[in-house]
């Protein structure tokens, strides 16, 4: 489970394969529902890619 602000890895990504590799911050503050289809939003990703919604085997929490 992660919580709003955590740096996080992003392993792969199925809604924006671009930002597999890239470290990012979770934006939701409670865990996401069925509007997101329960993935997470990440921010900070790159310039190019905006925020893309990942599924929680997707993410790992980063250093």
């Amino acid at each position: 489970m992660f919580n709003a602000g955590d740096k996080v890895l992003i392993v792969s990504c199925a809604d924006d394969p671009r930002a597999a590799g890239r470290t990012g911050w979770i934006v939701d503050e409670v865990p996401p529902g069925p509007l997101t289809q329960g993935r997470w939003t990440v921010r900070g990703v790159g310039f190019l890619i905006g925020n893309p919604l990942c599924e929680t085997r997707e993410l790992r929490l980063a250093d």
